[in-house]
């Protein structure tokens, strides 16, 4: 099913620098088919003008006086939720604050254009916009289950048990509470896909790999699984696992506005792999990821969803609530208990997963 654009839209610019709002304004101006709705010059300004004047979508900078943009980000989300768009000057000397804001609710982040300093800043800026509104235009519904080959026998070597972790808005903070305290026990790999966009897929491994008593690095095209480690999706290409367990990427179908898309790797999942799986559904706006966790469960493989109280954005859970996919919806701080619990694994301190979670 196609997916539409929302074509116009109201966005407000929450930046403190006179020279970066300005040329914010002037790109979302340049396209005639949006409205600058107010600007802010702070933090707790944005909060406050948001909650009389709730715009489509926010440019939020990190970066203000009297309240940053990370704060501003959670306290928006929690009293009048939109979707919000971080921009601020050079995104990848400021990590944690990227990451932090991403766990508060915002959608991506890429950088100011008056302030990169590279051809092209106006060009990327309007395309997140643009599949922004796609997201807010329409949940898109998955895409048909890729055609591909009928598995093949073969062994898994060292790797038995696969748990698949699919995230969107709220993810990244998400993904680390999941993870954090806990190894993979031997045999088994872990392979998350994360909407983000490919230029900060790295940022987000490096970040997660410092969280986390695990190794994380990103998947590189014809990698293989590896257990007891991290696999991240890096590329705005979507993650495919093949026949022979090998994973790739692939730019099909290119219309999909998630990318890369939890339903497609998911689908991957429950046709070609034969041992134990694990499909974990985060927060997230959209229902991506909905049809893939349902066909894993299909093919016999442990489903869980985030609940909504514990979801930045109640959407992709919700997908899959409604299409009962998931075997168990559960807050998220008792995911990780529950996958330490199904696999069997123990903290390094000694710790035994109770019978009663």
């Amino acid at each position: 099913m196609p997916v539409y654009e929302l074509r116009f839209m109201k966005i407000a610019i929450a930046n403190d620098v006179a020279m970066a709002a300005e040329a914010l304004r002037r790109v979302v101006a340049s396209t005639q088919e949006h409205q600058v709705l107010w600007i802010a010059r702070t933090g707790l300004e944005a909060v406050r003008m948001c909650e009389g004047n709730r715009p489509d979508l926010i440019l939020m900078d990190l970066n203000m006086p009297e309240m940053d943009g990370v704060e501003a980000t959670r306290l928006i989300m929690e009293q009048s939720p939109c979707a919000i768009l971080v921009v601020t000057g050079r995104p990848q000397d400021n990590v944690n604050q990227v990451f932090r804001a991403l766990g508060a609710g915002a959608l991506d982040v890429t950088a100011t254009p008056v302030l990169q300093g590279q051809v092209g800043g106006d060009s990327e800026l309007l395309a997140k916009i643009k599949t922004i509104g796609k997201l807010i235009r329409h949940s898109a519904e998955a895409p048909p289950p890729r055609q591909v080959p009928a598995s093949i026998e073969r062994s898994e070597g060292q790797v038995t048990t696969l748990v698949a972790i699919g995230a969107s808005t709220g993810g990244p903070s998400a993904v680390a509470k999941v993870l954090s305290g806990w190894t993979a026990p031997p045999g088994c790999a872990i392979v998350v896909v994360q909407h983000i966009d490919e230029t900060f897929a790295s940022h987000f491994a490096k970040w997660l790999d410092d969280q986390l008593d695990m190794p994380v690095r990103v998947i590189a095209d014809g990698d293989e699984l590896v257990a007891g480690t991290v696999l991240i999706a890096k590329t705005n290409d979507h993650l495919l696992l093949d026949q022979n367990y090998r994973l790739s990427y692939d730019a099909a179908p290119r219309e999909y506005v998630y990318r890369p898309s939890v339903d497609v790797f998911f689908n991957c999942v429950a046709q070609h792999w034969r041992g134990d799986a694990i499909g974990v559904l985060l927060t997230g706006m959209g229902r991506d990821g909905g049809d893939g966790l349902l066909a894993m469960r299909r093919a016999g493989k442990t489903t869980i969803a985030q609940d909504q109280a514990s979801s930045a954005v109640y959407g992709m859970p919700r997908a899959a609530a409604e299409l009962d996919a998931a075997q168990q919806i559960l807050p998220l701080d008792r995911i990780g208990a529950n996958l330490r619990s199904r696999l069997g694994a123990k903290l390094n301190n000694g710790w035994e997963p109770s019978p009663n979670i």
